[in-house]
């Protein structure tokens, strides 16, 4: 088996032989020399030290206030993606909070039972040997936060531009993200985890003309396209599983409709390399595993694997989510209605994997 240590500092430093980027070309322009790939790349570490007017949110910001300009008088879509927050988890707003102010999770010190999925413990193992101590853990968020102040400079910067251009009224503007991170939760950082700090994100919809308002019904981000086409007055692709969700934005009643997520084996696991938990072919076994998952409108998450433990959560009752009530036998029907709902919307999608 691989040293999974290994793999994570390849996901955090390596570009894996990428074409040169424009934020590349950029740096070059500015004296920098690129630190992979024979002097052809940046490792994510080295402008994660730069201030931040060489940072990349901010080339971002620049290179969009400059679209906005050139096409201020014709329609424009314009997708702007950040990187951050994101490992190796540093910028130049590092100290944005107070190490005093960082709160950790409630469940930091929870130590999963045998009843947790092989590969969320062997995780947590993990991260407890890299970051053994609620201090560095903290240290660790406060960086984190520091990241998301940075985006939020040039997010900012952008939404001037549009008020300078007098395009606000005009524009709908969304801000979303593809994934949370653990930071913290249940000892753990990053994503690839079913739990709710590392899938559920924001979303935000700024309309014209729409009074603000909060929507307490969870989204998924498969409803993503759809909406946004359909805020444009555009019809729905034949590819978009999803459905339009306009109707909330617009300030429309509430749906009782489950959410679905999914996770799919990924090659970048983090494993202590001489893990005590399991055999190596149980460990190799369940580094495999996919899961498929629902969470229903009155607050159940069920979590269906194909080479793991399930998982099953009352978030009304546990939004911490520290109490795996699969096993327990009084869920069974509970069990079998999201079951049976996970194996619909599996069909529905032409979704193959057994679970």
């Amino acid at each position: 088996m691989d040293s999974i240590e290994d793999s994570f500092k390849s996901a955090v430093h390596g570009h894996k032989g990428r074409e040169i980027s424009d934020y590349t070309r950029f740096l070059i322009s500015k004296g920098y020399q690129p630190d992979l790939h024979n002097g052809k790349c940046f490792s994510l570490e080295f402008p994660s030290k730069l201030p931040f007017g060489r940072s990349k949110p901010k080339f971002l910001e620049t290179k969009a206030c400059k679209f906005l300009e050139r096409h201020r008088d014709e329609p424009f879509v314009l997708f702007v993606a950040f990187l951050e927050p994101h490992p190796p988890y540093n910028g130049p707003c590092n100290n944005e909070h107070s190490l005093d102010s960082i709160v950790l999770d409630r469940t930091v010190n929870r130590a999963f039972g045998d009843d947790m999925p092989l590969r969320y413990r062997l995780r947590q193992e993990f991260f407890r040997n890299e970051y053994g101590t609620p201090a560095q853990f903290r240290e660790t968020k406060q960086k984190y936060l520091g990241l998301i102040a940075e985006i939020d400079r040039s997010i900012g910067g952008i939404l001037t531009k549009l008020d300078d251009l007098g395009l606000t009224k005009h524009t709908i503007v969304s801000l979303t993200s593809d994934h949370g991170d653990m930071m913290s939760g249940h000892g753990l950082l990053g994503k690839q985890l079913m739990f709710e700090q590392s899938g559920a994100v924001p979303y935000l919809i700024r309309m014209p003309g729409e009074r603000p308002r909060r929507c307490s019904q969870p989204i998924s981000h498969i409803d993503f396209v759809p909406t946004m086409l359909d805020l444009l007055g555009k019809p729905p692709h034949g590819q978009c599983a999803g459905q339009s969700r306009a109707n909330l934005v617009r300030g429309g009643a509430p749906t009782r409709d489950s959410v679905f997520l999914q996770w799919s084996p990924d090659k970048n696991n983090l494993v202590v390399e001489h893990s005590t938990l399991a055999r190596k072919d149980e460990i190799r076994r369940c580094l495999g595993e996919s899961t498929r998952a629902v969470v229903s409108p009155d607050g159940w998450k069920l979590c269906l694997r194909n080479k793991d433990k399930n998982e099953l959560y009352n978030l009304r009752d546990d939004p911490d989510e520290q109490q795996n009530l699969y096993y327990d036998r009084p869920h069974r029907d509970v069990i079998a209605q999201l079951t049976n709902e996970i194996h619909r919307w599996q069909e529905r999608v032409g979704d193959a994997v057994r679970v």
